[in-house]
């Protein structure tokens, strides 16, 4: 193809609204964050056709490969309004890994998916990076991923991101809620915020505020600093239960159906879950969200965390030491409730 045709083709892309010299430009951007990610049993750098990681398991009995992947929803809506971006790739990251980690399984790789209308460099880089700092905090690799720019499907400004994450556990290790008995304790642990769910009907409640506005009804803090704020990790809290030899026989990721619909998922037949509803204070931006949507509490429970991020259950013998290991590494627990014998999850308190 002659010089002259080449630049053609190039500006009918263009034209087209595609840009191939903005998708390399954005690569170069992040390619120093995720190659800090690799780890020696990543096989090649960025930029392949697929990428290769050497499964290499030989101190496990039985190896389970554990994936998921899961997108962070309306956030995005939160970041560009905001003009917060960074926060949404530590947001995947540790949805996925958390995803996971309910089954026991650890972290070995993520890929992540970015998609615009038009396609900005900066911007994807940041999300990027923060995806690329958030697996480097957990020992993760980063493999590889998508940059999609493509016009007409998605609005201008407006950005998606989706993540895939692979783990594995050792299949004697596995947890799978089975071992669940009536009497175990659970403990709790605080979320960070909304996490990546309940954005619709937060941004319902709260479009007409001024987000930059310190309110008194947030402790003066505004609302552009507390809904960005990235989804949290709950893997150190569960090698520190592991380290302290605590038998953690059941987990809850609380994401989309809150602590209504997400516990009941790692149940075993004829077990329930008593939830104290008075054991701890609901944060003050989910208060906010109920109040101006006008939502019975019930569905509030469903649609957001209300504060709670995961659950543990475990003998009620070793709660103490559960506790104790759990603020031995920074952690901020509180037994919640108790399995009891039944079905599904019930509050006690003011639901």
């Amino acid at each position: 193809m002659t010089e002259s045709k080449q630049g053609a083709q190039a500006s009918a892309y263009e034209r087209a609204g595609v840009s191939i010299d903005a998708g390399h430009r954005a690569v170069h951007l992040m390619k120093g964050a995720v190659a800090r990610t690799h780890t020696p049993n990543v096989l090649g750098g960025l930029g392949g056709f697929g990428g290769l990681f050497r499964a290499a398991f030989g101190h496990m009995e039985d190896p389970v490969l554990v994936a998921s992947t899961d997108g962070v929803g309306t956030k995005t809506k939160v970041a560009v309004r905001t003009g917060r971006f960074g926060g949404l790739g530590g947001d995947i990251v540790n949805h996925c890994v958390n995803d996971i980690l309910v089954q026991g399984a650890r972290p070995l790789f993520f890929l992540d998916y970015v998609a615009m209308g038009k396609l900005s460099p900066e911007r994807v880089a940041e999300v990027v990076t923060g995806a690329a700092q958030a697996c480097e905090a957990l020992g993760v690799a980063l493999l590889g991923g998508e940059t999609a720019e493509m016009p007409g499907v998605y609005v201008d400004g407006e950005l998606d991101i989706v993540g895939t994450i692979v783990g594995v556990v050792d299949r004697p290790a596995l947890i799978t809620g089975a071992r669940i008995e009536a009497g175990d304790t659970v403990i709790a642990l605080p979320s960070s915020g909304l996490h990546t769910n309940g954005f619709s009907l937060a941004r319902m409640a709260l479009d007409d505020l001024d987000w930059n506005e310190a309110r008194d009804d947030l402790n003066g803090q505004t609302l552009a600093d507390l809904l960005p704020v990235p989804h949290r990790s709950y893997l150190p809290a569960f090698d520190a239960l592991q380290a302290a030899g605590v038998d953690v026989r059941g987990m809850a990721h609380i994401t989309g159906g809150g602590l209504i619909d997400n516990p009941p998922r790692v149940f075993p037949d004829g077990i329930g879950m008593q939830v104290d509803t008075g054991s701890w204070t609901v944060p003050p931006v989910f208060e906010l969200i109920v109040t101006r949507a006008g939502v019975e509490r019930h569905e509030a429970f469903r649609a957001l965390n209300m504060g709670v991020g995961f659950l543990f259950i475990l003998p009620a013998t070793q709660g103490q030491a559960a506790l104790d290991a759990l603020r031995a590494a920074g952690e901020q627990p509180w037994v919640i409730g108790q399995m009891t014998a039944g079905q599904g999850v019930t509050f006690t308190g003011a639901v």
